[in-house]
């Protein structure tokens, strides 16, 4: 198979750290794969360096196979805030753009060879359908009015139209940090499903592993600057990476034997120390560096200790609140309960962060009664995270809040010694804040709510940039939590593994209380209007009689049946071309041209239209 992407002996360092280090591998035509490190490690450099955003040392090539057309999704998109979506949009793909502009040239100065080659040239791209394109994929991206300004949309709002401006492009490798970030869940599921069927070459970070297990079938890890290679989903690569490790330690553990009897030997006489052979010396220095563990192999400890949380928690009676006249929140009553998970889900704007700020009190409901309980002590982790002063080290962030923490059995640890316990060793702690990778600062962020030893934990996006690793502790930390936790994250393996059942803002102001995770609540909505959970359907990719249709393709009826409607519209348009004689012959060429296209298009949507209609 054709190798669309050969690395060869590719480093990169800042100063005097080294995120990888010659390290050589090739993507074939067809592969998905996913790359897996700690944060800080240089996952995001090396996107950046494959995707020429960035240069790597000298010495290093990367070579992508010639005309296979390469899209980057970047983890931050940048694009002009004077423009309209559409606008924006039009220009994702380059090709078709450049094609549309030659058309529209052409058609404007009669020159009939120019008109030619730009009518062949719309027809080979099919440009004629490209605005179609659009509707269709903002439409599956459950996006909103697209005549709006990039500088007026919501962070959501912005990475769905990255999301779009990438699958316009139609590329044939893809280039992927952190895709699923700032997305819902229903929006997330459609392009899981999108990629998992797509014929394009996939090179991605995620944190997302629901998303990493249904897409990709191949696992980079970088450790320590040097790149492993696990063929398989996710769930395969924790059972290699498992080995691995275990083969690790094996080999550790002799050498820790090895090199305490050498270090014996070493300290035996002081004429040892003078006459031994300076072979000998560098194999004692060499095993010193073996029985180091890899950052990778380091697992962050998060042991702070949790106030204690009375019997009465949070009271909520008839509560309500509006921006204007937009209902956030409508007569929401609800008891909190001692140690229970929550887990909030909702479209973007349905107001889960809203609700969020009315429980910990920075908003006031404008109606009903909101009681909170002497004991509570919130610890409110925010999407947007904290801004930290840039002359602040790791050092003064912490020291500003306490000089010791306590942990969860009552004893006391200097600050010093917490930071280290979160992978912030010494070496870091004069490091300025703003030199850290976007991980690193969400991780030391993290920190600063865990120290302060809050009973009730307000979680709006926490798994936003952490490593899969850290993720993992985190886990077990919060599943032995002794307090509350609400939990706002489109993670779904992070909310299934957490929530004891949902809260689901449905919208004007509307939440229901769903007994069930979040995998449940959303299997449940194809099948069952009433929202009603249904049994787990069957892993298999063949249709069956009576099998409700999944989301992704009820997302696809519904964009072909605005196709076909916006097809209807434009035959009709040159219908009234075609039949008016004063028309220039150039236009009339176009548009019957374009008639046969429209016929064609009609055809083949009413056809795949009816085909998912029988699927039912």
């Amino acid at each position: 198979m054709a190798a669309y992407l050969q690395v060869e002996n590719l480093s990169k360092s800042y100063g005097d750290k080294v995120l990888f280090h010659q390290i050589s591998f090739h993507i074939n035509q067809g592969d998905k794969v996913a790359l897996v490190a700690a944060n800080g490690s240089g996952k995001s450099s090396l996107l950046n360096v494959l995707a020429g955003k960035e240069s790597a040392d000298s010495g290093g090539s990367v070579k992508f196979m010639k005309d296979i057309g390469v899209a980057y999704l970047e983890q931050d998109p940048v694009f002009d805030p004077s423009v309209t979506v559409t606008d924006h949009l039009r220009q994702a793909n380059k090709k078709v753009f450049r094609a549309i502009s030659s058309y529209n040239t052409a058609s404007s100065s009669g020159d009939k060879k120019k008109l030619e080659k730009a009518l062949s040239d719309m027809d080979r791209m099919d440009a004629w359908n490209y605005d179609s394109k659009i509707e269709r994929m903002l439409t599956s991206l459950k996006f909103g009015p697209k005549e709006r300004l990039m500088g007026t949309l919501s962070g959501g709002e912005i990475k769905k139209v990255a999301v779009a401006a990438l699958l316009l492009q139609d590329a044939g490798f893809m280039i992927l940090d952190e895709p699923t970030n700032h997305l819902d869940i229903e929006v997330i599921e459609f392009l899981e499903e999108y990629l998992s069927v797509s014929s394009a070459t996939i090179f991605m970070v995620t944190h997302d592993r629901y998303f990493l297990d249904r897409v990709c079938n191949t696992m980079y890890e970088l450790e320590g600057g040097q790149l492993f290679i696990y063929r398989g989903n996710y769930s395969t690569f924790l059972e290699k990476r498992e080995e691995r490790i275990a083969n690790r330690a094996a080999e550790t553990d002799k050498a820790r034997n090895l090199y305490r009897r050498e270090l014996e030997w070493i300290r035996s006489t002081p004429c040892a120390r003078t006459g031994k052979s300076r072979s000998r010396k560098e194999g004692f220095n060499k095993l010193k560096e073996k029985i180091q563990l890899p950052d990778n192999e380091r697992k962050i400890r998060i042991n702070a200790g949790t106030a204690r949380l009375g019997g009465k928690i949070i009271h909520c009676k008839d509560l309500s609140f509006y921006y204007d006249t937009a209902c956030m929140l409508k007569d929401f009553s609800y008891n909190f309960s001692r140690y229970e998970k929550i887990g909030i889900i909702g479209g973007n704007g349905a107001g889960k962060t809203t609700f969020l700020k009315l429980i910990t009190g920075e908003l006031t409901p404008q109606s009903g009664d909101l009681q909170l309980g002497q004991t509570v002590r919130f610890g409110f982790y925010r999407q947007e995270g904290i801004c930290f002063d840039p002359d602040d080290t790791v050092f003064d962030v912490v020291h500003d809040i306490a000089e010791v923490v306590t942990l969860d059995d009552g004893s006391k640890i200097p600050v010093t010694s917490f930071l280290t316990r979160f992978l912030f060793p010494p070496s870091t702690h004069q490091i300025k804040v703003e030199r850290l990778s976007g991980g690193e600062k969400r991780r030391l962020y993290l920190l600063t709510i865990l120290m302060r030893n809050p009973n009730f934990l307000v979680l709006d996006e926490p798994t936003n940039d952490l490593d899969i690793l850290t993720l993992n502790v985190l886990e077990e930390y919060l599943e032995q939590f002794k307090g509350c936790v609400l939990i706002v994250s489109h993670d779904r393996y992070f909310m299934d593994k957490l929530a004891d059942h949902l809260f689901v803002f449905q919208g004007g102001g509307l939440v229901r209380d769903f007994p069930g995770s979040c995998s449940e609540y959303y299997r449940s909505r194809p099948a069952a209007p009433e929202n009603k959970p249904e049994v787990r359907k069957t892993e298999t990719k063949e249709p069956r009689a009576g099998k409700k249709l999944t989301y992704a393709r009820q997302m696809r009826m519904e964009a072909l049946e605005q196709a076909i409607q916006s097809l209807d519209q434009e035959r009709e348009a040159l219908e009234k071309v075609l039949s008016d004689p004063t028309h220039p012959l150039e236009e009339i060429t176009a548009a019957s041209v374009r008639m046969g296209e429209i016929l064609g298009l009609l055809e083949k949507s009413w056809e795949e239209l009816l085909g998912l209609e029988n699927q039912k």
